[in-house]
Order: structure tokens, then C-alpha cells, then sequence
């Protein structure tokens, strides 16, 4: 019995020692590391409720061959706009941002950004990426590789006085984060000031904005309900939109293995577009939500009021198919088609 116990006690100790051994060995290195970069903190809902998601999802789907390193808040340095080029550059392998911080190096984008002209985050989001595909890959995006578009939610006003018609913005500045929005903010009488959407808190906070052009949803990250207490938004379609491009350096694409490009497509596209512009447009609720609960004013312009501000913007259709035609650029035919996708979507009014 002894003899059988010491060899029991040999036996297992050794089994305990080859556990403990294994679990010591650290977790196998992944075979590609992905930087992806972006302008917002951490917890805004784009970083959470997208970015790393998707992140996670490329993760996941390669085994743990891929690793995304994510960085908020320009964490690897430079500034919002600069993160396209960081892209094509290669400073960062994938970037998220916001098209019209490069004011018109993106032109075809644009078709999105007119006023009054997108109802559905998602619609819009698939029409964006038909168009895509059809016409910007070899054009406007031929040095970096795309892996999604999407728009968000209605974009509105919040102030720091009650906005109802045009001429309560009579001599207010009024942040707009592209050329179209700033177009739109000057025909309806505000002062445009262009700038990132990372500096409107501070901008509100020293008075150096008396209101902002944003949608609900990233008001919380930004804390603009503690900033200004009146938000102006509109019945039917929205007041605008801004566009978005997921982006991945090209070389580093390339450089995948065929399998782990597969996963990255897998991840991208189409589907992942839609995603991103409904989600995003599904947090603008909770958001909206958070600004009531404080009491603040919230006032919805009706879609027949909102005929007042359409007659004051509908000229920029104009001028903006003029704009692209000096380009070479047939920008009524990105408008006629870009309804058409979007009525095409299903559920889409």
C-alpha cells in the first residue's frame, strides 16, 4: 500500500506539474496586429457600439491571427482630419472618420450631405455603398482601400438659445462639420464655424459656439445637454447628414494572407454598412432621452414648417451639381441615383 501511495503521489504530482507547465505556456502571438485610429473617446457609442464590434468580429472570425489594437481620441497623434491620409499612408493600417473633414476631396460623397435629403440611416447607408462600388472605389478612394460607408442619424441644431425658424440664427455660430453644412448653415442666417466634432465641448463651454450641428446620439460623449439646453430637430427628411468611411491602408490589405483578407471582407461591405448607419442612428434614442430627463427644451419642426428652411437651402442642389460638373463630375445623376437606392431599400418609406 505504501509503495502503490508513493507511486500515486509521484504520479499525480507530475500531472499537476505538466498542467501547471501548459497553463504557464503564454497564449500563441497573432500573426497581424491592426492599429485602428479614430477622433472619439472610448466610450462614445460609435467606438462601442461599431468600431468594436467590428474589431472584435475580425478578431474572432481569424482564429486570433488577427489582433486589433484600437486607439481613441488620435491617440497615435495628428489631428481628425489628417486620419484619411494616415490611411493611405500607412501611419495607421485602419482608420474611421469622417469624409467631409477634407472639405472636397471626396466630391461624390457629398450626394448624402445635401440638406433634407436623407430619411434612413440605413437606406441612406446601402445607397452609399451601391454608390460606392459604382462610382467613387476607382475615383475618389482608388489609394486606400474602403471597407465601409454609412451616415448617420438626422442631423439637428443645439443651442443656447431656442432655435424654431431660420432667423432665431440670425448672428449665432453654429458649428458645422462639412463644406455642404456649412453652406446650409450660412443660407439659413447662422455664422458657419468649421471644426472637428472633438472640439465642441470646449468651443461651447468658452462661448466660442452658441450652437452645434450634430445628431443626438454623440451628445452624450460630448456632453452638449450640459452645455446648451435647447435642440432643434425635424419631422421627415434630415435637416443633413454626414458620410463615413471605414479604411484600411492598401499595402497592408495586400500583405494579408488570402484567408485573412476573407475575413476582413467578411466583415465589411455592404452589410456591415447598414449596420453601422442603423446602429449609429439607434443610439440617437437613448441619447434624445438623456437631454428630456435634464429638462431641457427639445422642439421638432414639423415637416410642413420645414418648408421654410427647405426654400432657403434648395439652392446648394444647384450649385453643387454645378460645383461637381466643373469637375467632370455629372453630380445629378449621383442625386437621381442615389434616390433610387434609397427607395429600393427595403422598409424604406
Amino acid at each position: 500500500m505504501t509503495t502503490r501511495r508513493k507511486l500515486f503521489g509521484f504520479a499525480g504530482a507530475a500531472a499537476v506539474a505538466i498542467a501547471t507547465s501548459m497553463t504557464a505556456i503564454p497564449a500563441m502571438a497573432a500573426e497581424v496586429t491592426l492599429s485602428l485610429h479614430h477622433f472619439l473617446p472610448p466610450q462614445a457609442n460609435v467606438p462601442r457600439l461599431v468600431l468594436d464590434v467590428w474589431a472584435d468580429n475580425v478578431e474572432r472570425d481569424s482564429g486570433g491571427r488577427i489582433e486589433v489594437d484600437r486607439f481613441p481620441s488620435m491617440a497615435l497623434g495628428g489631428k481628425p482630419p489628417e486620419l484619411i491620409d494616415q490611411a493611405i499612408d500607412g501611419v495607421a493600417d485602419v482608420v474611421w472618420t469622417v469624409v467631409g473633414y477634407t472639405p472636397g476631396r471626396f466630391p461624390r460623397t457629398e450626394v448624402f450631405e445635401l440638406p433634407f435629403f436623407v430619411e434612413d440611416a440605413r437606406a441612406a447607408s446601402y445607397a452609399y455603398w451601391k454608390l460606392f462600388e459604382s462610382d467613387m472605389q476607382d475615383t475618389d478612394f482608388r489609394d486606400v482601400k474602403i471597407l465601409a460607408t454609412w451616415v448617420h442619424g438626422p442631423g439637428m441644431f443645439h443651442t443656447n438659445k431656442p432655435v424654431h425658424v431660420p432667423s432665431d440664427l440670425e448672428g449665432m455660430k453654429i458649428r458645422g462639420g462639412s463644406r455642404l453644412v456649412n453652406d446650409l448653415l450660412n443660407r439659413v442666417g447662422a455664422t458657419p464655424v468649421g471644426m472637428p466634432v472633438p472640439a465642441v465641448s470646449e468651443a461651447l463651454a468658452k462661448g466660442v459656439l452658441d450652437g452645434t450641428t450634430i445628431p443626438w446620439e454623440v451628445t452624450t460623449a460630448l456632453k452638449v445637454p450640459e452645455l446648451v439646453s435647447n435642440h432643434t430637430e425635424f419631422d421627415g427628411p434630415a435637416l443633413y447628414d454626414l458620410t463615413f468611411v471605414l479604411a484600411m491602408n492598401k499595402d497592408k490589405y495586400e500583405s494579408l494572407p488570402d484567408d485573412l483578407k476573407a475575413v476582413i471582407d467578411k466583415n465589411s461591405g455592404l452589410e456591415f454598412s447598414i449596420f453601422a448607419g442603423g446602429t449609429q442612428a439607434d443610439a440617437d434614442g437613448p441619447a434624445r432621452e438623456i437631454a428630456v430627463k435634464r429638462g431641457n427644451n427639445v422642439f421638432t419642426v414639423s415637416e410642413e414648417a420645414a418648408a421654410e428652411w427647405s426654400a432657403l437651402v434648395e439652392p446648394i442642389y444647384a450649385d453643387w451639381v454645378a460645383d461637381l460638373e466643373s469637375k467632370g463630375i455629372d453630380g445629378q445623376s449621383l442625386i437621381n441615383r442615389a434616390r433610387a437606392l434609397m427607395a429600393e431599400y427595403p422598409g424604406a418609406n
